[in-house]
């Protein structure tokens, strides 16, 4: 017997994997990554540059660029996403306005835009102006008349169908993972899966250029989620110059999440409020250091956004309001109520949404994506136009619908009988009787609410882009008008009654419509998403005004309390469930008496666990078992007839080594012995050189004793982000429980379908 380290003065090549390769320790798509390995590499990267930046000036230089690399990246993330940001609102603007007329001084101005520039505007017609002219002026020269009208109409609803088109064939042909909010995918990368090139160039391109295109085709849907997809996909693409996140999976998500607080920064203006929903709605790991980066990322983004000044009003967002008179205690019985209807909206919209997107996935409704988008934005501009609340962009109409009426307020809401001797300042104008305009402006309110409830249900989840926000916040501000106004005009008109009495006198302003709007707005945004803190500060950052966080507040909790009490999951969760992700919620609870042993694989009756023994395998034995089976990893024993647990080596991992080990060193065949201990196994002469593996063994796998109860193991796998974990008993091994076991048995748990989980 000889030791092969002897054999032909070999031992330095059996030792080639003590130096790193390429591609060891990365992942395969659709899989999910290691995040102790990923911590563990970063502390090894870290210590190993902290020393070298004693040895030169050289290497301190580089230490310090690798310390402020976090910094600059958040840099560039804001400033992208907050350009982006403003040249799709730009777009947007123009866009939509296409639809209705187009401007002869510069094709390019939206409505409001050409008539800015134009001498001839008066303010009583500020929306009227000779150089923006109508589809009907420009072709038929007829402003007015039943042919002007068809004619406008057709062209709206031709111009909506080719901007949704051009969108769904985009999508299809060059990105596929443009289409949608985003949002539920981003939750799950960020929680450790992989999902190679939803992040990518190409997806960042078509899902800006998309985005536009759908939202100014009128379809029911928003671009603020989106935005927060656009923003991680600018934070992957900056993370990938820089090799301490691109090399490192668990440094990347870092500033995803901070990317994804960039992204609801520079939708709503509302850098605080991104942070807390980065920190609330989509991040798995959320260090201190993230926050700070976070803050600093969308602070940058909102700045850049403030700066392109795109609505032209010095304000981030086109609903910014103020308002005037403070909120009484009264009120708050009809803001709880828009909490109830909030939290009964969010139930009725997630069940019927997700029912409508499950029968497109399992009906063949799913295989014509774009004569799907075609048909709904047919419907959706068909009954769009002849109501002038559906007709105009979304973001519009909660503008209008937040606004206060002041005196120079022309809308239809705010068409008020004026008493002539009225003699007080323009921002405190009593309450007023309503005139014809409010009452015909309340039902068609009322239709535009129905439709938007409906329609949304069939818009979200199709082959588009496609944000939730707005429309949610469209369908609470419309109730919340509508409420508003119906306890203003009940305050005016019984102001004796003893609830109205103290506060509510003759003559004073009382009830502000626009709040209740702005309230019904944050109660349903919240019954659909399930936020609380976060949606209450992105709605005062909107109004600009503290006072008035309790009634959003009430509204923010009733609406999910109720919501919570028909069922917990809001629509991420309910997509990432419906797609089958394997994603971990924290919010969830597993109160079952099960163990260990009941999860773990193999189960009684089945094959034995496909483990590598320490010293006695070959290569080809290696080979083959990889070969015949799909799993991620392999538990390493000392041998078969012991099953002491030595360790835990990688699939991927072994392929490579094995690739490269052939390729690099002399005398490696099929019949060479593979090992994972530190010395060499005695082998006969003339044997084949053998080939060490120990670098790629994890020695310290996380294990459990198979009596440990699975609410334990549940709770490890989500604080620790394990992707698998092994179970012993007084050190020999008796199975394996991955991540996949554990969604599968919570979803047992649960009366639901083990099989609905489709990823590793």
């Amino acid at each position: 017997m000889v030791n092969a380290g002897d054999m032909n003065g070999s031992g330095n090549l059996m030792d080639f994997l003590d130096e790193p390769f390429p591609d060891v320790g990365t992942y395969e798509d659709f899989h999910t990554i290691d995040w102790l390995r990923e911590k563990s590499r970063d502390t090894d990267r870290h210590r190993k540059i902290t020393s070298k930046s004693k040895e030169s000036i050289w290497e301190f230089i580089k230490s310090l660029l690798d310390a402020w690399s976090g910094w600059v990246v958040m840099l560039l993330i804001g400033l992208l996403a907050g350009t982006l940001a403003g040249v799709i609102d730009l777009a947007v603007d123009w866009m939509t306005d296409l639809k209705e007329g187009v401007c002869l001084s510069a094709f390019w101005y939206s409505h409001e835009q050409c008539c800015w520039t134009s001498n001839e505007t008066t303010f009583d017609d500020r929306d009227k102006c000779p150089l923006w002219q109508k589809w009907s002026e420009l072709l038929v020269s007829q402003s007015e008349g039943a042919s002007a009208y068809i004619l406008n109409y057709f062209l709206y609803i031709m111009w909506a169908l080719c901007f949704a088109f051009l969108a769904v064939s985009l999508v299809r042909v060059f990105a596929p993972y443009a289409c949608g909010s985003g949002i539920p995918e981003i939750k799950t990368i960020l929680s450790g899966f992989i999902i190679r090139g939803y992040l990518g160039k190409w997806t960042l391109l078509i899902k800006t250029v998309t985005l536009v295109l759908v939202v100014s085709s009128g379809l029911s849907l928003g671009k603020e989620g989106p935005l927060v997809h656009v923003a991680c996909c600018c934070g992957n693409f900056f993370s990938s110059l820089f090799s301490k996140y691109s090399k490192n999976e668990g440094k990347r998500r870092e500033v995803l999440s901070a990317a994804a607080a960039a992204g609801v920064s520079v939708a709503f203006g509302a850098p605080i409020g991104g942070v807390l929903f980065s920190l609330e709605e989509v991040s798995y790991y959320f260090p201190l250091k993230t926050l700070w980066r976070s803050f600093f990322a969308a602070l940058v983004a909102a700045f850049t956004l403030r700066s392109i000044n795109p609505f032209g009003n010095s304000r981030l967002v086109l609903f910014y309001v103020e308002y005037h008179t403070p909120w009484y205690m009264a009120e708050l019985f009809p803001f709880i109520l828009l909490g109830v209807f909030g939290g009964l909206w969010g139930t009725l919209f997630i069940r019927c949404n997700i029912a409508w997107c499950r029968r497109r996935k399992t009906t063949r409704l799913g295989k014509y994506p774009v004569l799907e988008v075609i048909v709904i934005t047919a419907i959706t501009a068909i009954i769009a136009y002849p109501n002038p609340y559906t007709r105009r962009s979304t973001s519009e109409l909660i503008s209008e619908l937040f606004n206060d009426c002041g005196a120079l307020e022309s809308s239809q809401l705010c068409d008020y009988i004026n008493d002539p001797n009225m003699t007080r300042p323009v921002d405190d104008i009593p309450d007023r009787p309503a005139g014809p305009g409010v009452y015909t402006a309340m039902w068609q309110l009322a239709l535009a609410l129905v439709f938007k409830i409906v329609i949304t249900i069939f818009t979200f989840g199709m082959k588009i882009p496609s944000g939730l926000f707005i429309p949610s916040m469209a369908v609470g501000a419309m109730a919340g008008r509508m409420v508003g106004i119906g306890v203003e005009q009940l305050a005016y008109h019984h102001h004796d009654w003893i609830i109205f009495r103290n506060w509510c006198r003759p003559g004073a302003d009382c009830v502000t419509p626009g709040l209740y709007a702005m309230v019904g707005a944050a109660a349903c945004l919240g019954g659909v998403t399930r936020m609380t803190v976060s949606l209450v500060v992105i709605m005062f950052e909107l109004t600009g005004g503290l006072e008035y966080i309790v009634p959003l507040m009430a509204a923010a909790v009733t609406s999910k309390w109720v919501a919570d009490a028909f069922g917990k999951e809001g629509i991420y969760e309910a997509h990432i469930h419906l797609n089958g992700y394997p994603f971990l919620d924290v919010k969830d609870e597993f109160t079952h008496r099960t163990l260990a042993t009941d999860v773990m694989r193999p189960r009684r009756g089945e094959a034995p666990l496909s483990v590598l023994t320490q010293d006695s395998m070959t290569v080809e034995d290696v080979e083959t078992l990889i070969k015949e089976t799909d799993y991620n990893g392999f538990p390493v024993v000392v041998s078969k007839d012991s099953e002491r647990l030595i360790g835990f080596a990688q699939r991927r991992e072994l392929i490579l080594a094995i690739k490269n080990a052939r390729q690099r060193q002399d005398g490696v065949v099929s019949n060479s012995v593979v090992y994972f201990t530190e010395d060499p196994p005695e082998l006969p002469p003339n044997s084949p050189h053998p080939l060490k593996l120990r670098r790629i063994l994890n020695l310290s796998p996380f294990t459990v004793t198979d009596h440990t109860p699975m609410e334990t193991v549940v709770d490890i796998f989500r604080k620790l982000g394990l992707r698998q974990c092994l179970v012993t008993r007084s050190g020999r091994l008796l199975g394996i429980i991955t991540k996949k076991d554990v969604l599968r048995h919570m979803a047992q748990m649960a009366n639901q379908d083990p099989e609905s989980i489709m990823f590793n």
